[in-house]
């Protein structure tokens, strides 16, 4: 059995105090944390043994316990497994025994708190008999332990306009954490989608007894837009097409979401319904803004609301030659 360097474990000193203990601790529970790493064995490993170093490098009494043993460890253990308590009278002088409000946590409770199998090293086992826990502090409440708790995921809704789906916003965010509120600038990315999710890590509910908080989730909803319909990357919109140019062919100017219209080269005799698709022009993929969908572009035909004399003279021009060309009889009155 080795010994273990619980300052180290920390990566802290001797001489830090119980503040920096506790901020250390809290720092490197969030980066391990199992719900960080999922199925990372090394994160878990490294995660369980921060919980041992914190557990009693976290508490003045038996860190004081853990520096008496210093280079006399051995000599500890070897009392320890011939039937003794490691300490004289079972405690280190001057901490004092169980009216000092620590006692020693019973299996039953043990596995209550920490599941089924023993959380703690044989180092720890040894020395501090499973885990000691003060009345009425955060690790144990009189007569019973409980399991320090994550803090809990929190999901609320969070309304964008198309505009902010394209190009990616901030927002500022109020979040209220027990009596206080605090504020939170959340990056939107490019891309978002209706119904999609946003993680704001460690936003979420506070964890107990210095555990990590929860994350934070912004469900995104999308409004409807007057102009564009989005369906996946893509987007769709209706192009103005004046009757000339759809018989004639040309150009036309196409809406985008980028505020600077696209150019339509419009074939002649366009019908109109037509549909064409203007590559790029579309919603860009989270992360990765360059690679962009399409824009379907649906041309509407606008027919004229009123003809001057020479236009209605074209239009009767031209009625007539298509008569001539289809070979239709001319109609009297």
């Amino acid at each position: 059995m080795e010994f273990k360097d619980y300052y180290k474990t920390l990566g802290v000193t001797k001489a830090s105090t119980q503040k920096d203990i506790k901020q250390a601790f809290r720092k490197l529970a969030r980066k391990h944390h199992p719900d960080v790493n999922p199925g990372d064995k090394a994160s878990e490993a490294t995660f369980k043994d921060i919980n041992e170093a914190y557990e009693v490098l976290g508490d003045p009494a038996t860190r004081k316990k853990y520096d008496d043993l210093g280079a006399n460890w051995r000599m500890y253990e070897q009392q320890a497994q011939a039937g003794g308590p490691p300490f004289s009278g079972g405690w280190p002088p001057g901490q004092g025994g169980p009216r000092a409000g620590y006692r020693t946590m019973s299996p039953d409770e043990m596995r209550d708190t920490f599941g089924d199998g023993n959380p703690f090293s044989d180092f720890f086992t040894t020395f501090f008999g499973g885990a000691e826990v003060r009345h009425g502090g955060p690790w144990a409440r009189a007569g019973r332990g409980t399991r320090p708790r994550h803090g809990r995921d929190v999901e609320n809704e969070i309304e964008l306009t198309l505009e902010d789906a394209y190009a990616g916003t901030t927002r500022r965010l109020a979040i209220q954490g027990g009596v206080r509120e605090r504020t939170v600038d959340v990056r939107i990315p490019a891309g978002v989608s209706d119904g999609s999710r946003i993680r704001v890590s460690g936003e979420g509910e506070q964890g107990t007894g210095g555990t990590a908080a929860g994350d934070l989730y912004l469900r995104v909803r999308l409004r409807r837009h007057p102009v564009f319909e989005r369906q996946g990357r893509d987007l769709y919109v209706t192009a103005q097409v004046p009757v000339t140019t759809a018989v004639l062919g040309g150009e036309a100017d196409v809406p985008t979401l980028a505020g600077k219209p696209a150019r339509l080269r419009v074939p002649p005799q366009t019908q109109n319904g037509q549909r064409f698709r203007l590559k790029g022009y579309g919603m860009p993929t989270v992360g990765a803004s360059d690679d962009k969908g399409d824009l379907y572009a649906r041309i509407a035909v606008q027919m004229p609301t009123h003809l001057t004399d020479m236009e209605r003279q074209h239009y009767e021009a031209l009625k007539e030659l298509s008569r001539e060309e289809r070979h239709e009889p001319e109609h009297t009155h």
